[in-house]
């Protein structure tokens, strides 16, 4: 491969501030408000043009696991709510689907609020330690050109662990054995469809709705490539569609996630000319928009000072630094699409479990922390811990212990847990029932 030597330049420090938080999806933005409420200031970095992430950018319409996270999570639910911009699964439980356009709303106003610093359109694509192995700066890129920034601790909630792994921690990708990792799906929010005329082929936990839907769309010559297509009813004209897998894509490849992104985008806008072609209920489909960014089930999971394991699932771990409680079950979607299109058996049970703060700080770099799926678990952790009402409880967890570092002058593995958990159950006394 050819190369080309980049003559060296100053990059302007553009910003020194307390925190850093690098992503802007759900356990971004809890890690931001929660540090400024402890009274640090906060900058947020986030690559594209409106905060959520997979909320948003994503698409993804459906929340799992949040039904016991108080905080953030439950003032995020309790001002959905006021919008009448949530709906609970009709099959009932606590998961729930949401309105994108007023999430995107609502995280700005609760970042403005709290006074979060806020730069999107951003790109994290470099990092610098000090002699002592602290991480010191981060450098982006963006329409502003070339930029610096200095914080005295930074969160990688990148989902990707794309800090990390520029800061140089180590990482695992993938199952341990072979390499391979989840496969990625492109959402869609499609509408002309009524929930009243498709209710037998709405739901989101149930097995019966999604086999119907394959099927009709097996029968009628658009087999997905996920087999379980689901359609989430957000409002009764207005729905989410997940139906497609792209197979064998890892995070850190943008080739193949650009031509993975077309596959999908193809695929449901196919799937849903067929079903219109159907005629009577079907007759006024249309595809809305399609994600902006393919949804990326597992990325890097950067090595910290306690690793998540499977056998915590199944042993029900309980840790004096919990942070929180997961409740999702293992979930590996399909790795091999000859073997399954919908999702692999389960290796063992498994019981709800606690994600320790230790899990959230890094092992080889000081004064980084990790919130959301890129923190320290293996295989088949992550594939339960990695949904998006977990993402903002470890958010909130994290912006709490930078904070606390900061104003006690410490990297976040010295500060003592107690001076995170006051705090921290302060927060949690916010709570809503759903």
């Amino acid at each position: 491969m050819d190369t080309h030597l980049e003559q060296s330049r100053d990059i302007p420090v553009v910003d020194e501030t307390d925190v850093v938080v690098c992503g802007g999806g759900p356990a971004g933005v809890a890690a931001a408000i929660a540090c400024v409420r402890q009274g640090v200031r906060t900058r947020l970095i986030e690559l594209h043009g409106c905060l959520g992430g997979v909320w948003t950018t994503g698409a993804l319409s459906w929340i799992i696991d949040s039904g016991n996270k108080p905080g953030l999570m439950a003032e995020i639910t309790a001002r959905l709510n006021q919008r009448d911009a949530r709906r609970l699964r009709q099959e009932g439980g606590k998961n729930y689907a949401y309105d994108v356009e007023e999430m995107k709303l609502l995280l700005d106003e609760m970042c403005l609020e709290a006074d979060v610093e806020v730069r999107t359109h951003t790109r994290v694509v470099a990092a610098a330690r000090d002699t002592g192995n602290r991480l010191s700066l981060v450098i982006t890129e963006s329409k502003a050109g070339r930029e610096a920034w200095h914080a005295k601790v930074f969160i990688d909630a990148t989902g990707d662990g794309d800090l990390g792994a520029l800061a140089g921690c180590g990482f695992d990708m993938g199952h341990p054995e072979t390499g391979a990792v989840q496969p990625m799906s492109l959402m869609a929010l499609v509408s002309g469809i009524r929930f009243d005329e498709v209710e037998s082929y709405v739901g989101g936990s149930m097995a019966e709705p999604k086999q119907r839907l394959g099927a009709l769309m097996t029968e009628i010559g658009v087999a997905p490539s996920y087999g379980n297509p689901t359609l989430f009813r957000i409002r009764d004209d207005l729905f989410a569609l997940m139906s497609n897998h792209q197979y064998g894509v890892t995070c850190d490849d943008a080739y193949e996630i650009t031509a993975a992104t077309i596959r999908g985008r193809r695929e449901v806008h196919t799937q849903v000319e067929a079903l219109r072609k159907l005629g009577g209920i079907w007759s006024q489909m249309r595809v809305v928009s399609t994600g902006a960014q393919i949804g990326v089930r597992e990325g890097r999971r950067i090595h910290g000072r306690y690793e998540v394991t499977g056998q915590d699932l199944l042993e029900g771990a309980r840790f004096e630094d919990a942070v929180c409680r997961v409740t999702m079950g293992i979930d590996v979607h399909s790795t091999d699409p000859s073997k399954t299109k919908i999702v692999e058996a389960k290796p063992h049970r498994s019981r709800p479990y606690d994600i320790p703060l230790r899990a959230l700080i890094a092992k080889d770099v000081d004064g980084l922390l990790m919130a959301g799926r890129c923190i320290s678990g293996d295989f088949i952790a992550h594939s339960s811990y990695r949904v998006t009402g977990n993402a903002v409880a470890m958010g909130q967890a994290a912006g709490i212990c930078a904070a606390r570092a900061v104003l006690s002058d410490l990297p976040p593995h010295e500060v003592a847990w107690g001076d995170v958990k006051t705090p921290l159950d302060t927060l949690n006394q916010f709570e809503v029932t759903v």
